[in-house]
């Protein structure tokens, strides 16, 4: 059986290559909470460092264009309500 395709970031865009949506999709998010069921901070974490690198690399792909705040997209829904 041939392996799915993953819902993982495509960099320097910040696209998911599978969907075409800016990354996290919702099926990265599903893998995400899946992948850290038992530790909610960990996730947090993890995705606190990946909104920093994604600044970064987006940044640097047009320095001319100020950046939105990023936190809702990447931490804000991991959140807990």
């Amino acid at each position: 059986m041939p392996e799915r395709p993953k819902h993982s970031p495509l960099r320097p865009s910040w696209r998911c290559p599978v969907c075409g949506i800016l990354w996290p999709c919702s099926a990265a998010k599903l893998r995400l909470l899946g992948e850290y069921r038992e530790d909610r901070p960990g996730l947090l974490i993890h995705l606190t460092k990946v909104q920093e690198e994604a600044t970064t690399d987006l940044t640097k792909l047009n320095p001319d264009v100020a950046l939105p705040d990023l936190t809702p997209r990447f931490v804000g829904w991991a959140e807990a309500r």
